[in-house]
């Protein structure tokens, strides 16, 4: 095969995987409603091509092997809008002609054996934190202890977001815990090293510039350029339903994703407080009858 029938091969392949990788996503995971006329699986190519932040007729050149070779640029917001892991953006590249460079920004995916973890961890709750703090997998107990994230937007499910930006609850702590000064800390110098390791992601430059514009306490905290953060061994919830909480704090680096497991079990004292919210979940017991 020449060098022409060759391009015209990686092409090929470069519009059928494209158009596998559509096809895979649900609306509903985008934020997108479902519709009840939807004809094929997945996005269509105008919601593609609207998260890419580029033109649908480009877009659906693409998937028809019939565009020019997309710039490093939009290969990248084209790896976001489908969601792809580290090795499938890879691949997007390498079929694209250009040689991939280091991850964009942090990793939003969580390998399913981490997600198994957490659901085998029933005595204990788990997060997965993405490195700007987003909680990205939780298991059952981790919503009853803190909250439902799955009823909340992504934009809310950023612990560094809602400690600073709110809504406060508890006195204005996130979840009434008791060392909310020192989380906050930590937050901070986590996310500065984040920020410096992912320069051009636009989603950190944007939570930074956020936070620096809204919050005089991160502005603060962001001023001293400390990025040496003291694990935290132990804390306290103050729990709407079941009152005190304390657990042992361990934490898990996933070096590869940039993510951190926390999993907390119950400290002497509050292993009844636990098993009870094992019990209850997410259901809310003051509900007027």
């Amino acid at each position: 095969m020449n060098r022409q029938g060759r391009e015209r091969e990686r092409e090929r392949e470069l519009a059928g995987f494209l158009r596998s990788r559509r096809e895979r996503i649900a609306p509903t995971d985008v934020g997108l409603p479902a519709g009840p006329r939807r004809r094929t699986p997945g996005l269509r190519r105008e919601e593609v091509a609207q998260l890419a932040y580029i033109s649908t007729e480009y877009y659906t050149r693409l998937e028809q092997a019939r565009a020019p070779h997309p710039s490093r640029e939009v290969l990248a917001q084209l790896a976001r809008a489908l969601r792809l892991t580290d090795p499938e953006r890879d691949h997007l590249h390498h079929l694209a002609g250009v040689p991939p460079g280091p991850p964009p920004g942090p990793s939003r995916e969580v390998r399913p054996s981490i997600v198994q973890l957490l659901d085998r961890l029933p005595e204990a709750a788990a997060i997965v934190l993405s490195a700007t703090y987003e909680v990205i997998a939780w298991n059952n107990l981790a919503a009853a202890l803190m909250e439902d994230f799955s009823l909340l937007p992504r934009r809310d499910r950023n612990l560094v977001r809602r400690t600073f930006l709110g809504p406060h609850e508890d006195g204005g702590r996130l979840y009434g815990v008791s060392d909310a000064d020192e989380f906050s800390r930590t937050m901070t110098q986590h996310l500065r090293t984040t920020a410096a390791r992912y320069p051009d992601d636009p989603e950190v430059t944007s939570l930074v510039r956020e936070l620096r514009a809204n919050s005089e306490e991160f502005t603060s905290l962001w001023s001293t350029h400390e990025i040496s953060a003291r694990p935290t061994l132990c804390k306290t919830f103050q729990h709407p339903l079941v009152g005190r909480v304390t657990v042992h704090c361990d934490v898990l680096d996933i070096t590869d994703r940039d993510q951190r497991v926390f999993i907390y079990t119950a400290a002497p004292g509050s292993e009844e407080a636990m098993r009870l919210l094992s019990v209850v979940g997410t259901q809310r017991m003051d509900v007027p009858g």
